[in-house]
């Protein structure tokens, strides 16, 4: 399943998109957001993410 990014919880450092290894992550105005037909589900962003932001949909 694609990750999702919790805007609420998400603080804009894009620790997730430097560690996403299929570019499926951009920042959008001062948060991150996920593109779900690029997510490959590998979990690298939930790992990376320093606010617990990203989980699984």
């Amino acid at each position: 399943m694609p990750r999702t990014i919790n805007a609420d919880t998400c603080v804009g450092c894009c620790a997730c998109k430097d560690t996403c290894p299929v570019e499926a992550i951009s920042q959008d105005g001062d948060k991150c957001k996920v593109d779900a037909s690029l997510c490959v589900d590998c979990g690298a962003c939930e790992g990376a993410c320093p606010t617990g932001a990203i989980s699984a949909q």
